[in-house]
């Protein structure tokens, strides 16, 4: 079976964040270049009405720290780009995709396989989510399953979509369990599957990816270049 590609899910890190900073990780890095805005704290909880006009990786990292002071946040305030992505990926041990748009998921894929880091993507729309993790343990990564990228008038957005806000809370749970799994190598991950949650129903079910397939898995991959 093969999903449709998502890209709503920039909600997701905040309560992703929240849980990783809890549990004591100890480095984050947040990159996000938009500003907090007051129709953003219906979702995203990190930020509050104080905050609005601020970065929100800022508001965020200032979030996280009184939360757990131990935990080392890094705010990156410029959007990720293709002269940035392998060099910040690189920085740390795994990355956790987001992102609400699809070039910038393909972007963070071919960080990921070249880097050699285990990517969890997680992303929501309308009253569904979905996460996996991809390039981990011998599982395929987004262009495998995802090969081209879709014309931009297929894939909806949040914002002509809409979503259930719980439901980014639920996506970021279940991204921070995977990161955690995968921090202290604790059992199997989703690589090779794909979690689908529908929330109006309350059912998860779990389907079966292709395996690795993608010219990112070839000797001359770091010539072809970042993202789509």
């Amino acid at each position: 079976s093969t999903p449709k590609p998502s890209s709503a899910a920039s909600d997701v890190y905040k309560r992703q964040a929240q849980y990783l900073a809890a549990a004591g990780v100890g480095r984050l890095g947040l990159v996000d270049y938009d500003v907090v805005e007051m129709s953003n704290l219906a979702r995203q909880v990190l930020h509050g009405e104080a905050l609005a006009g601020q970065a929100k990786a800022f508001s965020a990292a200032a979030s996280l720290r009184r939360l757990n002071s131990a935990v080392e946040c890094v705010p990156y305030t410029q959007a990720l780009t293709p002269a940035t992505a392998l060099d910040l990926v690189r920085r740390y041990d795994v990355v956790a995709d987001c992102s609400d748009n699809v070039p910038t998921r393909y972007l963070v894929n071919d960080a990921c396989v070249l880097a050699g880091r285990p990517l969890v993507s997680a992303s929501a729309l309308r009253f569904e989510g979905q996460i996996t993790v991809y390039h981990y343990d011998g599982g395929p990564c987004y262009r495998c399953i995802f090969s081209q990228p879709p014309p931009a008038e297929t894939v909806t957005n949040c914002a002509d979509g809409g979503m259930l806000r719980v439901l980014t809370g639920v996506l970021g749970c279940l991204q921070a369990l995977k990161v955690l799994k995968i921090a202290a190598s604790l059992g199997p991950s989703y690589s090779g599957s794909l979690l689908l949650f529908d929330a109006l129903r309350g059912h998860f079910c779990c389907i079966r990816l292709r395996s690795c397939s993608c010219l990112l898995y070839t000797s001359d991959a770091a010539d072809e270049g970042l993202g789509v």
